[in-house]
């Protein structure tokens, strides 16, 4: 679809028209001195956490601005379908999106080391390598080539391995098992023999109430516990090999970054990044009550994956990313800061976060 230009109109009492609609939704419109956002969303409108920040992303740009900028935020389904953000946003049909790169992997397989890699970076390490690694200067140069600009939104921190309608005791029991899970961890249980499936949040709960899929991975414990999934089965796993640290994303059509002042430019830029760290801390909050819910009023059953299988996974892991970062030359560049930048994140890991972790777990009285 051919990207469309925003128009500017004014009347003679300063009465702004709006933008040329050729499509089942009206286009973004910017009003003289007014300027009125669409921000199109992957999840419902008041999902806990991603929805919930997108709407607050949405206020704090309206109000910083002085009411200049007026975003209206849409649910997954309510402007385009929840994977149909992107499409939007580049043509110009929604002015922002707020949803998760690895989505995109059909687009660019490069798209998937901007979210999450199975065995990659924790949340902490990957806005590290975003930020000051190269990270988001490699995304820049992938997202202006479908005319976007991106954004990172937010950190899940590390996910929680799944729901299982049975347990998962060998790799063999993968075999044929019929699972939510997207990017390339997605990727990395179809090679174990799995029957992979991406589906919006919206549809998840439903699939594993039918039996439609056999097995299912949202987020963690405040999302998870939020979207029911403990109704259907108690078998509940983890650590999250698939998702270490998985980022969320905000995406703008780059014809309208471009076009905004470098004061407009930096209100959206801080407010975004602001947002990103506060929700880190609310995901790592959250999580725990939640988890506490899970088990002590809902009989969920904690599982963790043998080791190993963990090995065996993180084996097969890599031979997969590895794959998946020689697709073309773009994506190799990609893969190689980001393998780069692992490497080195694991050796201060080990003194560092992992070291303390280690001794905060020794067997002494401390409280």
């Amino acid at each position: 679809m051919k990207r469309r230009e925003f128009i500017q109109g004014a009347t003679a009492a300063g009465v702004a028209t709006a933008v040329v609609a050729a499509s089942n939704f009206p286009k973004p419109a910017i009003a003289q001195g007014l300027k009125q956002w669409k921000l199109a969303m992957s999840w419902p409108l008041n999902s806990p956490g991603l929805g919930t920040s997108g709407q607050r992303v949405a206020r704090n740009i309206t109000q910083l601005s002085g009411g200049k900028i007026k975003v209206k935020v849409y649910g997954g389904g309510e402007l385009v379908p929840a994977f149909g953000v992107f499409d939007a946003v580049s043509a110009g049909d929604a002015d922002m999106y707020q949803s998760a790169e690895y989505y995109w992997q059909g687009k660019h397989k490069a798209f998937n080391f901007f979210t999450t890699v199975p065995y990659g970076l924790t949340g902490t390490e990957h806005a590290a390598w975003m930020k000051y690694g190269g990270g988001q200067e490699l995304w820049d140069e992938l997202s202006a080539e479908f005319g976007l600009k991106g954004f990172l939104g937010n950190s899940t921190g590390t996910q929680m391995g799944g729901w299982y309608r049975k347990t998962i005791n060998v790799l063999d029991d993968f075999k044929g098992l019929k699972f939510r899970m997207p990017g390339i961890g997605g990727e990395v249980l179809r090679a174990l023999g799995v029957t992979v499936v991406n589906l919006p949040v919206a549809e998840i709960y439903p699939a594993l109430a039918s039996g439609a899929i056999d097995a299912a991975e949202w987020v963690g414990p405040w999302h998870d516990l939020a979207f029911g999934f403990h109704k259907i089965t108690k078998h509940y796993y983890y650590p999250g090999f698939h998702e270490p640290g998985t980022s969320g994303s905000y995406g703008m059509n780059k014809k309208l970054w471009d076009s905004l002042s470098k004061d407009e430019q930096l209100l959206v830029s801080t407010v975004i990044d602001a947002e990103a760290h506060n929700q880190f801390a609310e995901f790592n909050a959250r999580n725990l009550g939640s988890l506490n819910v899970l088990l002590t009023k809902h009989g969920v059953q904690l599982h963790q994956y043998p080791k190993d299988m963990l090995i065996k996974i993180g084996e097969v892991a890599g031979e997969v990313v590895n794959d998946v970062g020689n697709t073309n030359a773009f994506t190799k560049r990609v893969y190689d800061s980001f393998i780069t930048y692992r490497k080195q994140a694991i050796t201060w890991a080990k003194i560092g976060e992992q070291g303390f972790m280690n001794a905060r777990a020794l067997p002494f009285k401390y409280s």
